[in-house]
């Protein structure tokens, strides 16, 4: 499987049967395609969807179903449609248990720099910031670097999302949990060493006595 599979379908092991779920872009849009059919989610998109299903199949989209990035998505049964203020007031008031985002940096203590990186035009937030907030659960879902340099840090050097809501980190190379005592590695992917996932992270990595190889 590549990359993005493996992140994706480490991310959907994490949901829980009953959750609301929020997924951001990218890589988070393909969580859905792994989710096991014996558990109920109800996913969540910003842009106004409750119970999301999977991306639509080509030549079965729906040109008034899209999901948060813009690309065509499918809705379950019973699922519903609304407006941004109901959207966001569900994120806001808390009823949202889990949030899957990408990022560009992660610093260890859990503070997210997903948005902005100065000089560059950018879209805007989004609703990044509220989903970090409101969310109980904030789960990172991205590469484990850009171009060779660590996305994992000691401290953000690019403007913040929000500071200390991160709770958990999924790369290609490994599972990651942001506890009070620091960053601890939890999983490993297969075919990656200790030491690989030490050289592309600048944050300090505590590596526990039972880590373990990746379920997927």
């Amino acid at each position: 499987m590549d990359e993005r599979e493996l992140i994706a379908r480490r991310v959907a092991k994490e949901i829980k049967d009953g959750d609301v779920v929020n997924l951001g872009i990218g890589v988070p849009t393909l969580v859905p395609n792994y989710i096991p059919k014996e558990i109920e989610v109800f996913l969540q998109s910003e842009n106004g969807i409750m119970g999301m299903g999977p991306a639509a199949k080509k030549g079965e989209e729906d040109k008034d179903l899209i999901n948060a990035g813009g690309g065509y998505v499918t809705i379950e049964e019973g699922g519903c449609t609304f407006d941004s203020a109901t959207s966001f007031g569900i994120i806001r008031g808390g009823h949202v248990d889990m949030t899957v985002l990408g990022a560009l940096q992660v610093a260890e203590n859990g503070d997210l720099a997903n948005w902005k990186i100065p000089g560059k035009m950018v879209p805007g937030m989004g609703g990044a910031m509220d989903l970090v907030t409101g969310a109980k659960r904030v789960i990172i879902a991205m590469s484990h670097t850009q171009k060779g340099e660590p996305k994992i840090l000691k401290k953000c050097t690019l403007p913040l999302t929000a500071a200390g809501r991160v709770t958990d980190i999924i790369t290609e190379m490994g599972y990651m949990k942001i506890t009070p005592s620091g960053l601890v590695l939890k999983e490993i992917a297969p075919g990656v060493a200790v030491e690989d996932i030490r050289a592309a992270t600048e944050a300090i990595l505590i590596i526990p006595d039972d880590l373990k190889e990746m379920d997927l």
